[in-house]
């Protein structure tokens, strides 16, 4: 069957606006006030007021957290501070990763519970952690215990993804350390990424290992900030003073298991790949510009695989030198500097990014003639993708 002939959701919904608030290591500003500023910037950029919006969605929503700063306000409060009535409420934290407030709002404009629907991701992880070491007392204070199979902090589960691949398909450090780089010089172009020095390979292979073969620079940057993007229903493309971007197709499906000493293959990303892709008559081929997830760099990699950007295994080949993901090549990813050096906004701010490009606003890390990007969020178990297209102006 071909996409065409599929009743798509995604057909009945833009992107009408954006909006993002100041991004810092540690801004020290609550997660409620830089809330407020990314969704009143992204109101006023779809040319809407408070009044016309009908709907609020968001990751991972109230009560759930993975750590100080990670939630964000909760729906509740955002709604109270803006005097907002809305038809549609929701916040979830399991589906497909930050992708899941994005599927909620599409489904319920589409099915006409809303017409105009805000979607916001807050994170205020930099400076909670800084308070949060700060009380600290002691050695040993706030150990972190690991489990046999699976468990315990994040980069060591990673760490034995990155060694596997190492393992079957000769990927090496040096091809790994591509991503940190580039998303270093894309950062370098970012006025408001947080890590913006010079960074070599050098640099890259010196710097302290977190679980091997993770290095520091292979980890993602604790930040302040606040994204959020306004979805429409289509009817209100022509009306919205930006060009619109249209949602293609998006990919849902999570891998076939949920832990890492369980997972049967390197691509976490595959099945949701596969659904996303028989969603739209699109090919990787026609994929001008991606943002993938990049909470550990080994995670780009195998989003690259997932996505039939390169074949399984072929991801240290495709990246080796930096040409191929950089903006002047075949396919430049993660053109804010990612999370690896923009800052993790965890999830929406690559959405944001792959917006500014389909709108052609990115300024000196503009992508030329980006007409189409893929966005690819989250890692085992909770992930998800999608298309997006530019509008016509």
């Amino acid at each position: 069957m071909s996409a065409r002939s599929l009743d798509k959701f995604e057909d009945d919904v833009v992107i009408s606006g954006i909006g993002q608030s100041a991004v810092g290591r540690r801004l020290g500003r609550s997660p409620l006030s830089l809330t407020l500023d990314s969704i009143t910037a992204a109101v006023e950029d779809a040319g809407l007021s408070f009044d016309d919006v009908d709907g609020l969605a968001s990751y991972p929503g109230g009560g759930t957290s993975f750590g100080p700063g990670f939630a964000g306000p909760p729906l509740i409060d955002v709604y109270d501070a803006i005097g907002l009535e809305p038809t549609f409420l929701m916040g979830n934290f399991e589906g497909p990763a930050h992708l899941g407030p994005i599927v909620n709002g599409c489904l319920a404009i589409g099915r006409g519970l809303a017409r105009h629907v805000i979607v916001y991701r807050t994170v205020t992880e930099g400076s909670a952690r800084a308070a949060a070491r700060s009380t600290e007392v002691g050695p040993g204070a706030g150990p972190e215990w690991i489990t046999a199979f699976g468990g315990g902090p994040a980069p060591i589960g990673y760490a034995l993804l990155a060694k596997r691949h190492f393992h079957e398909y000769g990927t090496t450090r040096q091809q790994l350390g591509q991503i940190a780089l580039t998303a270093r010089a894309h950062a370098r172009l970012n006025p408001i990424a947080v890590m913006r020095e010079p960074l070599t390979m050098q640099d890259y292979l010196d710097a302290r290992m977190i679980a091997d073969p993770l290095c520091l620079l292979d980890c993602d940057v604790y930040c302040d900030g606040s994204t959020a993007i306004v979805l429409s229903h289509v009817d209100y493309a022509p009306d919205a003073p930006q060009r619109v971007v249209h949602v293609e197709a998006m990919g849902l499906a999570p891998p076939p298991r949920s832990q890492y000493a369980q997972h049967i293959d390197l691509q976490p990303g595959r099945r949701a790949a596969a659904e996303m892709w028989g969603r739209s008559d699109l090919r990787p081929g026609d994929v001008d510009v991606a943002g993938l997830y990049d909470g550990f760099s080994i995670l780009t990699m195998l989003w690259l695989e997932a996505l039939g950007f390169c074949g399984p295994g072929e991801s240290g080949p495709f990246v080796e030198g930096g040409e191929r993901i950089s903006l002047a090549g075949e396919l430049p990813i993660n053109t804010n500097g990612g999370q690896l050096s923009g800052g993790r906004l965890h999830g929406l701010g690559f959405v944001h990014e792959m917006c500014l490009q389909l709108r052609g606003q990115a300024a000196s890390r503009q992508v030329r003639d980006a007409r189409v990007a893929a966005v690819a969020l989250g890692a085992l178990p909770y992930v998800g993708c999608m298309l997006l297209r530019a509008g016509e102006r």
